[in-house]
């Protein structure tokens, strides 16, 4: 029997495995909430690549689906690039006004990607006129594989964390498929699921600028969008965790 808060969904950011998100996992685990990271195939270490974003799509389709079968109330949180994939893969999956029946009721945003159709990651980029930037911030290989360049800096941030975790953190992080930053979406979940978007105001790889941008191209098609700000860099899951949990608890009561 489903939980009867809604159960949660982590859609992981690039370069990020389940274990990425273990601080925040046992943080909303301890909050009561039940909380599932399903591994994207884009980040299986295949070289050259076997996934994409329509790899990823399926995949985070499929798992929200059994678990909607099942009637569980599932709360979509969806980290950076996992914002490009839960937007792409949960069209179709809102929560139905039926009792007891399963569905989508969040999409939460957590300094994420929230586009319109055909719209990819680096378009947002290229709109702000920092296509330049791309290769000084991410390392490139010939099979098109990918990291940061700088991952305390650019992901991490500025943080009062032992260094022994955050090195810890980082040397987590895999390969990731670049060309998923070119790939565009197709659907637009936030056109028809209730949406919440988390801010990171120090973030150096998703700016604050494209954060707010994406929210008014929501709020400009009618979306109502509630917004939070977390004063950290791109992975608040890791950096304020506590903060994260609050904004969850705050939406999702």
């Amino acid at each position: 029997m489903a939980s009867p808060k809604p159960t949660i969904v982590i859609v992981s950011g690039g370069w990020h495995v389940p274990d990425s998100y273990s601080k925040l996992t046992n943080a909303l685990n301890s909050a009561g909430y039940e909380v599932f990271v399903p591994q994207l195939p884009s980040m299986n270490g295949a070289r050259p690549p076997n996934a994409n974003l329509e790899t990823d799509t399926d995949a985070i389709r499929s798992f929200v689906e059994n678990l909607v079968n099942k009637g569980h109330n599932v709360a979509a949180l969806m980290h950076s690039y996992g914002g490009q994939v839960g937007t792409n893969a949960l069209y179709g999956l809102g929560k139905g006004g039926s009792a007891g029946a399963g569905g989508v009721s969040q999409l939460i945003y957590m300094t994420a990607f929230a586009q319109a159709e055909g719209w990819s990651m680096i378009d947002k980029v290229e709109e702000f006129g920092q296509g330049n930037l791309i290769p000084l911030a991410f390392d490139f290989a010939d099979d098109k594989t990918v990291v940061s360049r700088d991952p305390k800096t650019l992901l991490v941030g500025n943080t009062t964390l032992p260094d022994a975790e955050v090195d810890a953190y980082v040397n987590n992080l895999v390969r990731w498929n670049g060309q998923s930053m070119y790939d565009r979406i197709r659907k637009t979940a936030w056109r028809e699921i209730p949406v919440s978007y988390i801010y990171t105001t120090q973030d150096m790889t998703v700016p604050f600028d494209y954060q707010r941008s994406m929210v008014e191209v929501m709020r400009k098609a009618g979306q109502k969008v509630r917004t939070f700000e977390v004063e950290t860099g791109h992975c608040p899951n890791f950096s304020a965790t506590s903060d994260v949990v609050n904004a969850v608890k705050e939406i999702l009561s």
